[in-house]
């Protein structure tokens, strides 16, 4: 037991400061204060002071922190030190009894953590690994319009299938894919409240072997939305219609046709600050515009074999630095997302930018003899199948040269479907 050092006063303990070794080097002191034995006032060479009942419990020596000092008075800490020292005398390590506190504390945080905060917690998590930043705030929106009026203030513990139908029976039939999205993230929040320890139940969010017994499949009833694209036979007219339009979104959209690229690998997306093609990624010499991973939706860098029609386009632009776009907008900063929408308006026809990928497939398919392999190369279209995987490594450069070529001709040029004497079936065939 601690012997009772004599009870210092409180400007006695303010006084204390901390020790001085022989050598002259400043250590931590222990000072004994009184009033309880084994109070003691810890004083470091940076000043600090605190709070420290020195005891033994079932036998073991315990230094058991009371507060800092002065925010715990000198009367608060002896106060402690009596509280603990009646716990031991009552066979209570007051040491176990405050960590048991605190865990039962967190397991009651842990039961009650509603669908929003586990939402807020899940997507800060998960935006890390997300390619495009507007993936966070998509998420963010669906689920803060379809699911937090419903299961927002819920404790995820409590969330169950009449929970998740009350976000999902409006929306299933009329909004069918922005329902199977906002499910799917419900799935993966409660998933993750799963492993964290916040629910013990079943998903009920999950489709296979759940929700597939509640709804009828999305892929069953969902309108499939395609982009708006230019049947092929107008495709020459629609060439000579936007080489008479001057400025920069009329050659902008030209070359997006030449190449068969997204719109956001020719003009970037201004929305999340995103530029597009710069006069560093074009090699006019070896006729190639290599488009850099982060601008690729597959998230690889990819090769296009520019025509001679691509190229002169490119020249009779106003060449800038490196860095500096080549179509840029109005101002020379980013395009805004309507650049070629608008331009299309004008144009009074009612199909999109990314239409004109579609146009491209279409020729390809039914007035070339090119294998599909090729045209989906050209398109950067990922595909996990094993043999689109091997040509997807080589690239087909040479071939996508010559099926791009063909491609140009019949924008300028045109030809009739099933023309025999079309160049793309003899060099296939060569």
């Amino acid at each position: 037991m601690p012997k009772k050092a004599p009870e210092m006063s409180a400007k006695e303990v303010r006084d204390l400061t901390h020790g001085i070794s022989a050598d002259g080097k400043p250590y931590n002191a222990l000072h004994p204060v009184g009033g309880v034995a084994g109070l003691l006032l810890q004083a470091k060479p940076s000043g600090a002071k605190s709070w420290i009942y020195r005891t033994q419990v079932a036998g073991k020596r315990r230094n058991i922190g009371l507060g800092g000092f002065p925010d715990v008075t000198l009367s608060q800490a002896r106060e402690k030190a009596r509280e603990m020292r009646e716990k031991i005398r009552e066979g209570i390590d007051p040491v176990e009894h405050s960590k048991a506190v605190q865990r039962a504390l967190k397991a009651a945080q842990m039961a009650n953590i509603t669908f929003a905060d586990a939402m807020s917690k899940y997507i800060a998590m998960k935006s890390k690994e997300f390619k495009n930043p507007r993936q966070e705030q998509q998420w963010t929106n669906s689920l803060t319009t379809y699911a937090l009026p419903h299961i927002g203030k819920v404790p995820v513990r409590e969330i169950d299938l009449h929970h998740i139908k009350a976000v999902l029976d409006p929306i299933w039939e009329e909004k069918t894919e922005t329902a199977n999205r906002v499910r799917a993230r419900m799935e993966n929040i409660l998933g993750w409240c799963a492993v964290h320890g916040y629910r013990s139940n079943e998903n009920p969010a999950k489709w296979q072997g759940y929700l597939d017994e509640v709804y009828p499949s999305p892929e069953k009833i969902k309108k499939k939305a395609h982009f708006a694209a230019l049947p092929v036979e107008k495709m020459p007219e629609f060439m000579k219609q936007i080489k008479n339009h001057t400025g920069t979104a009329a050659r902008a959209l030209e070359f997006l046709i030449l190449t068969a690229s997204r719109t956001n690998e020719v003009i970037g997306d201004k929305r999340i600050g995103k530029a597009g093609v710069t006069w560093q990624e074009i090699d006019l010499q070896r006729k190639v515009w290599t488009v850099p991973a982060d601008r690729m939706k597959s998230g690889k860098q990819h090769k296009v074999p520019l025509t001679d029609a691509a190229v002169d386009l490119l020249k009779g632009m106003d060449q800038g630095k490196p860095d500096q776009l080549i179509f840029p907008g109005p101002k020379g900063d980013i395009p805004s997302n309507n650049f070629l929408s608008a331009l299309l308006k004008r144009m009074d026809q009612p199909v999109t930018a990314h239409g004109f990928r579609s146009t491209f497939k279409d020729w390809a398919r039914e007035y070339t003899a090119y294998a599909d392999e090729v045209s989906e190369l050209a398109l950067a279209h990922v595909n996990s199948d094993a043999t689109r995987a091997a040509y997807a490594r080589s690239e087909l450069i040479d071939k996508r040269r010559l099926l791009m070529a063909d491609w140009e001709q019949y924008c300028y040029h045109g030809k009739a479907k099933g023309d025999d004497s079309k160049v793309t079936a003899i060099r296939e065939r060569a």
